[in-house]
């Protein structure tokens, strides 16, 4: 039998264990894409040379630079830390491509390299060169490692068939062509809608991270079929209906009013913030940054339904799925959360929070974030853009819990954002965070509360947490304010 003794020092260790889990860092500084990606950004520079495929000077010079646009997308990208390499993610996803390419190595001889992007948007895509890129977004709306798989199996159809490559050839094709030339005179000789028409000629002639080329998606559909049969990965063709619901995640009402999630902090709360005005988010019209071009998905592909139409006979009978795992999920979400705050998006950063709150989320780490955003919408405040830090997403795309909360976040006196700050710095959930934690609080003291606002100051501040937490997810945020 256990003794009283034993059952407690179980006991503590569990709990220490469970603390442990809490605390733990999502990934390292150095696994931001600036840092880890570092080599490979080069190699890719002096690896990716455009070939000359064409005699005619205007054509090859187009291609060329259209092939080199694609390079500094990439390379840009890397630099800017939109890609993360995170350990168990990675592995998780390159197993299923490990799993597809070993199956079908007469297509994919070599292994595809894989880019983890930060994005919220439910996407992946492919870049041709052999690369991928999967968003975080999309593990956290997939329900499935099958669901998973036939979207890395769409991309890395795209990569076989030669669609990045073939896109740029055709796009250096049409710019060069008579056709274009004719048709950009037109719109210039053109009295009305010359916008609108233009965007028409150069409608689907861009390469970006968000928007995935539109070109050949039935024929990437059928192939990932055969990749995934080869691999003996089950497919559902109702996974597509499933992407009909992907952009729906900030029109999902809350389970409670949203009073309700500040009372526990003691932060103090008026409905009238809340509430239609003659002035502000409320209006019609308002003119913020939108934030919804960005928002691109997999949903924008083919319209769904013909895509499970043409795909449903292909389905594996009995399926049974694998759910993607909970501590997985659970990283991707927060993964997403801060990414959402360093990129000062605030009210989808916020909501995301509110919504795992719904499910029943009690992780302290949250809450800790909720201190964050509210520190940071005061600095923004202070610092004239407090617009900007909101994220506003136009009202058709939101539920009125979500409206409601940008509209508090554009409302709130700052007094009232003062005295929040101040109230979060005292909360309980203080004492279990970890270090680098507890170092933040010390910088977003200083940002949003010091006396001494100056630069000088600040700069100090984010120098001396960099320097005692070199490896901290966190420093990122000390770059914008850490002048070297």
């Amino acid at each position: 039998m256990f003794s009283f003794r034993t059952l407690s020092l179980a006991l503590l260790i569990f709990l220490s264990l469970e603390m442990m889990a809490q605390t733990k860092s999502l990934y390292s500084y150095q696994e931001l894409s600036h840092v880890f990606y570092a080599n490979q950004k080069d190699s890719l520079k002096r690896s990716w040379v455009c070939p000359g495929e064409y005699k005619e000077k205007a054509t090859q010079k187009k291609y060329k630079e259209i092939w080199d646009e694609r390079t500094d997308f990439i390379t840009k990208a890397i630099t800017n830390d939109d890609y993360v390499h995170d350990k168990d993610i990675c592995n998780y996803i390159g197993e299923i491509i490990t799993q597809i390419a070993q199956a079908n190595k007469q297509m994919l001889p070599v292994k595809p390299f894989l880019l983890l992007d930060r994005s919220s948007s439910v996407n992946a895509y492919s870049i041709g060169g052999n690369i991928i890129a999967v968003n975080l977004g999309l593990i956290s709306f997939a329900q499935s490692r099958e669901e998973m798989a036939l979207i890395i199996a769409h991309e890395l159809s795209h990569n076989i068939l030669h669609h990045a490559e073939n896109a740029m050839r055709e796009r250096a094709q049409w710019f060069t062509s008579e056709d274009y030339k004719k048709s950009l005179n037109a719109v210039l000789d053109s009295k009305y809608e010359r916008l609108s028409r233009l965007n028409k000629v150069l409608e689907n002639y861009s390469f970006g991270r968000s928007r995935h080329q539109r070109y050949h998606e039935s024929e990437a559909d059928s192939l990932a079929i055969v990749l995934l049969k080869r691999s003996n990965i089950a497919f559902n063709a109702r996974a597509f209906l499933r992407l009909d619901s992907a952009d729906i995640l900030y029109r999902q009402p809350l389970k409670a009013p949203l009073k309700n999630y500040f009372a526990p902090y003691q932060v103090v709360f008026e409905d009238a913030w809340t509430q239609r005005r003659s002035k502000g988010l409320s209006t019609r019209s308002y003119n913020f940054r939108d934030t919804t071009s960005i928002e691109d998905s997999v949903k924008t592909h083919p319209d769904c339904i013909d895509r499970y139409a043409r795909t449903k006979s292909y389905s594996t009978p009995g399926m049974k799925e694998t759910p993607i795992p909970a501590y997985l999920k659970d990283k991707v979400n927060k993964m997403l959360v801060w990414n959402l705050y360093t990129n000062m998006n605030l009210t989808p950063c916020l909501y995301r929070i509110l919504l795992e709150k719904d499910r029943g989320n009690t992780d302290e780490w949250y809450d800790f974030m909720v201190s964050n955003i509210f520190a940071a919408l005061y600095y923004s405040d202070k610092e004239m853009h407090r617009f900007n830090a909101i994220g506003i997403v136009p009202k058709e795309y939101i539920s009125k819990n979500y409206y409601e909360l940008q509209t508090l976040f554009e409302q709130i006196p700052r007094e009232q954002l003062e005295q929040a700050c101040k109230t979060f710095q005292n909360e309980g959930f203080w004492k279990n965070r970890s270090p680098d934690e507890k170092a933040l609080k010390t910088l977003l003291y200083t940002l949003a509360l010091d006396p001494d606002n100056s630069d000088k100051n600040r700069i100090k501040a984010a120098k001396a947490f960099a320097t005692a937490n070199s490896a901290s997810m966190y420093c990122e945020l000390a770059d914008n304010f850490d002048k070297k």
